[in-house]
């Protein structure tokens, strides 16, 4: 597994981070946010791209595929996968991105309209196309097997890591990179998403403001970064001896067929979601240990989704530990359900579950265990991760601790 995040640059640094509570939220540095109503994000300040890729080609690549490539190389490294020991034609990567390479797009048409069409990159249009993130990363390291991006908002990751689980299955791959990465802390995307009326606006209190399931939430925080796993077939896995983190076991889809930026009031994508999941997995509610939750800090999300789960789980949702790690991230977008995913494998192999901070008033309508500002100690098994997007899409991963047996 391979990340850049807002709470460090390594799998150790980010998961100790959220151990700790730790908020990678924080006043605005990368422009003048002075006429938003938002100053604050979950930004990546302290990235040198010329660690992971060469100068002059990063000069080509939006931030967006900067951070992809980045997060691979880490996750590559983190699987000890010999690329030049491989059967490249069955390697592939498949990432998703909900918006892709809007910093790029800022910068080009700034320049089209200050100086001109003679003065946009010849580069323009491949730095600016969300698959290039997959692309960039297939031509790093060879891999010529199925390869492409997946885009449905906040839950393309998700996406992704489920379109690779298939892949797998249906014995088109043996490895699969896969995941997410997003850039979009820029005036544009903000702009956007404050007239949406989708951002926290607790400007005085940078690190309280993504406060899921409180009763103060006032909207989402922006955040950025990419989160990578390598994914392989088991037999091949073992075949090389491989350290394998943990298996995913089931994905459920759906879709809410509701509304463009809401969820539906009893979160019923949701909920069919995780049914398909469970189905998919062959598992019963009672052997879902833990839940780490799409939980943004929006007001109609987070009611949703308890709703959801309660209707999945039945008394089920009462007994087990349901987080956030978006309150400490904020809303990586696109990049959120590999984030998510990532912390799942980590809770599972260390039997520890990350605390939901700035819980501290829970919202009467959000009535299950969102473990409140302390980690905890908890045995798991299998652990749900949710991501559900704008427009309606609702994906599910059931991930397992690895036992050695199929």
């Amino acid at each position: 597994m391979g990340v850049i995040s807002p709470l460090g640059e390594s799998i150790d640094e980010f998961w100790k981070s959220l151990l700790a509570g730790k908020s990678g939220v924080s006043r605005l540095t990368k422009f003048d946010s002075s006429d938003f109503p938002v100053h604050i994000a979950g930004e990546i300040t302290d990235f040198d791209v010329t660690k992971y890729i060469d100068k002059k080609l990063a000069r080509r690549m939006d931030i967006s595929a900067q951070y992809a490539v980045a997060a691979s190389i880490n996750a590559v490294k983190d699987s000890g996968l010999d690329t030049e020991n491989l059967d490249l034609d069955r390697c592939g990567v498949v990432i998703g991105s909900g918006i892709g390479g809007i910093h790029t797009f800022e910068k080009q048409r700034d320049k089209l309209v200050e100086s001109g069409p003679g003065k946009v990159s010849p580069f323009f249009i491949p730095m600016m196309i969300i698959d290039m993130c997959a692309g960039m990363v297939s031509i790093r390291f060879g891999f010529r097997g199925p390869n492409y991006g997946t885009v449905s908002a906040c839950a393309s990751s998700a996406h992704a890591i489920s379109d690779c689980y298939r892949i797998i299955q249906r014995g088109e791959a043996d490895v699969m990179i896969t995941g997410g990465s997003e850039a979009t802390i820029t005036p544009t995307a903000l702009a956007g998403f404050c007239r949406a009326k989708a951002l926290s606006t607790r400007n005085d209190d940078p690190e309280k403001a993504s406060r899921p399931f409180d009763i103060g939430r006032d909207g989402f925080v922006m955040g950025e970064g990419a989160g990578i796993l390598v994914m392989e077939a088991e037999e091949h896995a073992q075949a090389r001896g491989a350290k394998i983190l943990a298996e995913l076991a089931g994905i459920g889809m759906s879709s809410d067929a509701y509304h463009m930026t809401a969820p539906h009031p009893e979160g019923r994508g949701a909920q069919k979601a995780m049914e398909n999941a469970l189905a998919d997995a062959g598992l019963k509610p009672e052997q879902i240990d833990y839940i780490n939750t799409h939980g943004t800090s929006t007001s109609l999300g987070d009611i949703a989704e308890t709703r959801a789960i309660k209707e999945v789980l039945g008394e089920r949702a009462y007994k087990i530990p349901v987080n956030s790690t978006k309150s400490m991230t904020g809303h990586l977008l696109g990049s959120a359900g590999a984030i998510e995913a990532i912390a799942c494998v980590k809770s599972i192999q260390d039997d520890i579950v990350h605390p939901t901070i700035n819980l501290e008033t829970p919202d009467p309508d959000c009535d299950l265990d969102y473990v409140p500002n302390q980690k905890r100690n908890w045995p798991i098994n299998y652990a749900l991760s949710n991501s559900f997007g704008f427009g309606g899409h609702n994906v599910t991963l059931v991930v397992g601790k690895y036992n050695g047996t199929s």
